[in-house]
C-alpha cells in the first residue's frame, strides 16, 4: 500500500468496517475543571449600573463596524478544507483524501493549534478514522489517502462525508474547530472530484453556549487592562434542574505561562445573570503582544467537579471578534470598550 493511505475492509454489515484503523494513541480527557472556591475577595470592585448604561466612557461596539451598536457577536470565519472523493466501481472502493486547511483559527495560548480531522461516514458515528496531527499550523498540509474498501456502490449512495476538524490538546479535551457535511448521493463518484469547502460551527452535541459581554480599557499611563465582566446571556444549561450556576474566572496569560487569576461572584439558577464586576491587569507594554486574557464562564457544582460553560481568548492574535475588540482597546485608551462576544468550547 502507497504510503499515506489508511485501508477499511467492508462486511456485510450495514456500517464499513473503518474501525481497524482508528487512531487510539489520540484519545480525549476529561476536562480537569477547577473545583470551586469563594471569590477573591481582593482584586475586584463593583461596576455599578455597567450593564444598563452604556454611556458616558463606554463605547459600545460590535465586531463587524467601526462603531455601532450591534447587539450580537460576530460570525466567526473557521477556515476552510480541501479534499477530494472517487470511487472505483472495479474494486467497490471508496476513497476519501484530505489535502490540506487554510485559514484556521487560533485555538492555543500561542496563537496557533494542532489541527487534525475525523472523517465519519453518517449516519455510523461509532467508527471514524483519523488524520495525523499537524503542529502549530493554522495552514496545514494533510495528503492522506482513506481507503473504504468492499463497499458497494449503492450503501455509498446512502451515506453522508462528515469532516470534523479539530485542535489536538494533550492534556484535554481536543477543541472543535470546524466542521464540514457531504451527502454522497449529491457527488458524482465515477471521477475524482475536489472540494474547497469552508469551516462551519460544530454542532455534534454542543451547540451554542450563550454570549458574554466584556469591556476593556487600557490605561497607557499605568500599565493596565481593566476586564469588566458585565453580563450574560442564554447560558448553556448544566445542571439537572435546566439551569446553571455561573461564575467567571479570568487568567491573565504571558505566551504560555500563567500570571494572574481572578474571579466572579457565583450567580445561582441563573442563565442570564448580570455580574458588573470589574478586574485591573497590569500589562507592561513590551509584553502586550504576548499577552493572552482567557475568560471562562464556569458552572458552579457544590458536590463534584466544577463545568466549564465557554470560553474567550482575548488577545492580538486570536479569533475574529476577539482581535478587533483588543485593537478597539488599543485605538480607544482609557475608554471602556465593550462587546458580545460568543462562548466557545
Amino acid at each position: 500500500m502507497a504510503a499515506g493511505q489508511r485501508r477499511s475492509h467492508h462486511r456485510p454489515v450495514p456500517a464499513p468496517t473503518a474501525v481497524c484503523f482508528l487512531s487510539l494513541h489520540r484519545g480525549n480527557k476529561p476536562v480537569n475543571s477547577p473545583k470551586g472556591h469563594p471569590p477573591d475577595a481582593d482584586g475586584r470592585s463593583s461596576v455599578t449600573d455597567l450593564a444598563n448604561s452604556l454611556t458616558g466612557d463606554m463605547v459600545m461596539l460590535s465586531p463587524g463596524s467601526e462603531e455601532d451598536d450591534g447587539e450580537g457577536p460576530v460570525s466567526e470565519k473557521l477556515g476552510r478544507i480541501q479534499f477530494s472523493i472517487g470511487y472505483s466501481f472495479q474494486d467497490s472502493t471508496l476513497t476519501v483524501k484530505i489535502l490540506k486547511g487554510q485559514d484556521l483559527p487560533a485555538k492555543d495560548f500561542s496563537g496557533t493549534s494542532d489541527p487534525f480531522v475525523k472523517l465519519y461516514l453518517l449516519p455510523d458515528k461509532k467508527h471514524k478514522l483519523e488524520t495525523k496531527v499537524k503542529r502549530k499550523n493554522l495552514n496545514p498540509h494533510w495528503n492522506e489517502t482513506f481507503l473504504f474498501e468492499g463497499f458497494p456502490y449503492e450503501k455509498v449512495r446512502e451515506r453522508t462525508l462528515y469532516l470534523q476538524v479539530l485542535d489536538y490538546d494533550r492534556f484535554s479535551r481536543n477543541d472543535p474547530i470546524g466542521e464540514v457535511s457531504i451527502p454522497l448521493n449529491k457527488v458524482e463518484l465515477g471521477q475524482i472530484k475536489t472540494f474547497w469547502k469552508e469551516l462551519k460551527p460544530c454542532m455534534d452535541g454542543a451547540g451554542r453556549r450563550g454570549d458574554l459581554l466584556v469591556s476593556l480599557c487600557y490605561n497607557p499611563t499605568a500599565n493596565t487592562i481593566t476586564v469588566n465582566i458585565i453580563k450574560a446571556r442564554n447560558l448553556k444549561a448544566m445542571d439537572i434542574g435546566g439551569t446553571s450556576d455561573p461564575y467567571v474566572k479570568l487568567w491573565l496569560m504571558h505566551k504560555d505561562k500563567r500570571v494572574e487569576k481572578k474571579k466572579t461572584v457565583t450567580m445561582k439558577c441563573c442563565l442570564n445573570p448580570v455580574f458588573n464586576e470589574s478586574f485591573p491587569f497590569d500589562v507592561p507594554a513590551h509584553v502586550l503582544r504576548e499577552t493572552t486574557i482567557i475568560i471562562t464562564v464556569m458552572d458552579k457544582d457544590r458536590l463534584s467537579r466544577n463545568d466549564v460553560i465557554g470560553k474567550i481568548y482575548l488577545s492580538w492574535k486570536s479569533g475574529p471578534a476577539e482581535v478587533k475588540h483588543w485593537k478597539d482597546m488599543m485605538g480607544r485608551p482609557r475608554t471602556n470598550v465593550a462587546q458580545w462576544h460568543a462562548l466557545k468550547t
